[in-house]
């Protein structure tokens, strides 16, 4: 679902993950856990692919399959051409430098025993990188991420939440890898910084190059750092495309419910808040046919008796047999150029920017709504 010309850096297909809960007498599985179901995408070098979805729709499974860190219960996962799912545990501990995740807590996923320094410094004496120079890696590596070397003795505990995220971030930089799996990386920080770790995370595949696979559900954060977006509803993939065309024309009426729930910062604008009814279905018993189905406005008798397929028009993947015949509320993406200004808030916002309050007293006159079309068009 790529559509680059270059061979793609990460290639999945049909992966599936199945949890057993229960056995018979004969050790066969009589209940299991649908928590992955026949995922499929393409991951090109440099870019970051977004994952989002209500919690529990099989978001950080996915990442962990990818890694091996869980193993997949069939499928395939083939990364630089290679696949991984056929590599020995020798084998595949040679290409975990290549790659690395960043955990959701920076507190738990960091050894309270063990100092900054013994942290950043263990990936480098397992896998037999920057020999000798041990101690200078990691202050270089500190510095990468914007924290003083001074810091290498201390322990997590001496630290802030995103300080904590930041040698999170350090410690997956240490061995250069390839791609990184972000498990929500930002969901546990306070909104400030949440902006500081992904610039971060922004400025640094610029630099290196890295590719990214962001597992989040907070939409705006995921409109900031992503190429691509897709979209997961109880271990299947409902929809794909690359980021503006799906924050533009969403087709699936589960990313339609998903997009009318980013807070809106603009004071005056009003969005249509898509509410959907009832509770996320058992993973277990998973309903038959569109497992959105049971949630969803649109469904018709067709939706349980036929699993809708994952089609591409468009350079835009959508699983729903009915989506054409769907509109796009009108006002679930509201345009804030089409308001009248807000002077108080203009003011408030020239007071912040370079200039001050010099800024702040100059006049600000509207554009017309013509003026701001035309802008769009061009960008």
């Amino acid at each position: 679902m790529n559509n680059s010309t270059s061979a793609p850096l990460l290639r999945v297909e049909n992966l599936v993950k199945h949890f057993s809960i229960q056995k018979s007498f004969f050790r066969r599985d009589t209940a299991v856990v649908h928590a992955v179901d026949g995922l499929n995408f393409e991951l090109a070098a440099g870019e970051t692919m977004a994952l989002v979805g209500e919690s529990g729709c099989g978001k950080s499974t996915v990442g962990r399959l990818v890694l091996r860190l869980l193993e997949a219960s069939s499928g395939k996962v083939w990364f630089d051409g290679e696949d991984l799912m056929s590599l020995s545990p020798a084998q595949m501990r040679g290409r975990r430098r290549e790659l690395q995740m960043i955990f959701q807590d920076p507190y738990s996923s960091l050894n309270p025993r063990m100092t900054v320094e013994q942290t950043l410094t263990e990936p480098l004496a397992l896998h037999g990188l920057a020999r000798g120079r041990h101690r200078e890696r990691a202050a270089e590596l500190l510095d990468l991420v914007g924290l003083a070397p001074q810091y290498l003795q201390r322990y997590p505990h001496e630290f802030s939440g995103g300080q904590r995220q930041r040698i999170g971030i350090a410690r997956a930089l240490a061995v250069e890898p390839r791609l990184i799996v972000c498990d929500e990386p930002v969901s546990a920080l306070d909104v400030s910084i949440q902006a500081q770790v992904v610039n971060l995370l922004q400025d640094l595949q610029r630099r290196l190059g890295l590719s990214y696979i962001f597992i989040a559900h907070d939409l705006a954060v995921v409109k900031h750092i992503a190429s691509h977006v897709a979209v997961m509803y109880l271990g299947q993939m409902v929809e794909y495309a690359d980021k503006k065309s799906l924050f533009a024309q969403p087709r699936h009426p589960y990313t339609q419910a998903l997009l009318s729930a980013i807070p809106l910062p603009e004071p005056g604008l009003q969005r249509h808040r898509i509410l959907l009814q009832g509770d996320v279905p058992n993973p277990i018993n998973p309903p038959s046919g569109c497992r959105f189905r049971t949630r969803c406005p649109h469904a018709r008798a067709r939706c349980a008796e036929e699993v809708p397929a994952l089609t591409l028009e468009d350079g835009h993947s959508v699983a729903c047999h009915f989506w054409k015949e769907i509109a796009v509320p009108a006002a679930l993406l509201p345009d804030a150029n089409l308001l009248p200004p807000n002077l108080r808030l203009h003011k408030l916002q020239a007071a912040f920017q370079p200039g001050g309050v010099a800024a702040a007293n100059v006049k600000i006159y509207p554009k017309t709504i013509t003026e701001q079309q035309q802008k769009r068009a061009s960008e």
